[in-house]
C-alpha cells in the first residue's frame, strides 16, 4: 500500500497516515496479519518526521485496528473488534460532508448511489 501526502490539506499529516491505512483495512487493501512498514521506514518513505508516523500508528493502536511491539512492529490486528456502531466524531463528519453534498445540489439518489459505489470498494 502506498501512503499519500497532501502537503496542503488542512488535514494533520499523522490522521492523512492513520485514514489511509483504515481505508486500506477496510478495502482489503492491507490484510489481517498484514506487516507495515517500520515507523522509520514509513517516514523516510513520505520525507516526514518519525514522531508524526509513530503518533499515526499509536492512535491506530488505540483504535483497535493495529498490534505494535518491539520484536515484530505493527501488524494489521487479525480480528478488529466490530461494535457495529458509528461513533459521535464520525458522525459529525459524515453530517459534515452531506450537508456539503446537499448545499452543493448533489441529490440523495446520487449521494446513495456515491455510498453504494464507495461500499462496495
Amino acid at each position: 500500500m502506498i501512503i499519500k501526502i497532501n502537503e496542503y490539506s488542512d488535514v494533520p499529516i499523522y490522521l492523512q497516515i492513520r485514514n489511509q491505512i483504515v481505508m486500506g483495512i477496510s478495502s482489503g487493501e492491507l490484510e489481517a496479519g498484514e506487516q507495515l512498514p517500520t515507523v522509520r521506514a514509513l517516514s523516510m518513505e513520505i520525507g516526514i518526521n518519525t514522531m508524526t508516523v509513530s503518533k499515526a500508528y499509536q492512535i491506530l493502536k488505540s483504535e483497535g485496528f493495529i498490534l505494535t511491539d518491539r520484536k515484530n512492529g505493527a501488524r494489521v490486528r487479525m480480528q478488529i473488534h466490530q461494535s457495529g456502531t458509528v461513533s459521535g466524531e464520525n458522525k459529525d463528519e459524515l453530517r459534515r460532508i452531506v450537508s456539503e453534498a446537499k448545499i452543493s445540489g448533489v441529490t440523495k439518489e446520487d449521494f446513495d448511489k456515491l455510498i453504494e459505489e464507495m461500499w462496495g470498494e
